[in-house]
């Protein structure tokens, strides 16, 4: 029977230390392989948590499953911020243009309770109010309210 190991892991950087380590030592497969694996698959989420799925099989095989960070890394990563401001609605930490907002959503579509791209996307900017971001130099909940007039059905509109 497989076994299936999940974890987060920072995205390019992973060592065979804890959590990976003593997660994957007791499967006797090669762990540094496993992390090389992870490293070249994560690359691209450089300075993210990344949540990664690890299955291994009878015959001591392992495949790699790279999932997508947290809405909150993409945010973050997108308007260069460290951390989340400490006081959301009187400390901004970035702006976020739109295009961000709908690439972000797309790439999250899947993993998201949304069935077309204008919620999806309203859900990625509701994110944007618990961390300090505006939204086109809007605060969240004003950009919410305009999509849901329609002032941006042009783009968000499939």
């Amino acid at each position: 029977m497989a076994e299936v190991v999940e974890v987060l892991v920072p995205g390019g950087k992973a060592t065979a230390g804890p959590p990976l380590g003593p997660a994957l030592g007791p499967l006797g497969i090669n762990v540094k392989g496993v992390v090389d694996e992870i490293n070249r698959k994560t690359a691209d989420f450089n300075g993210m948590q990344v949540p990664v799925i690890i299955t291994v099989d009878e015959k001591r095989n392992f495949t790699v499953d790279v999932g997508i960070p947290p809405t909150t890394a993409l945010l973050m990563k997108e308007v260069g911020a460290d951390k989340g401001s400490n006081e959301p609605n009187l400390q901004i930490i970035g702006d976020l243009p739109l295009e961000a907002a709908v690439r972000i959503a797309r790439m999250k579509f899947d993993d998201m309770l949304s069935y077309d791209l204008k919620n999806a996307v309203k859900e990625v900017i509701g994110t944007c109010v618990s961390i300090g971001v505006t939204v086109e130099g809007r605060k969240p909940k004003e950009m919410i309210r305009a999509i849901n007039e329609g002032a941006y059905d042009s783009v968000l509109v499939e």
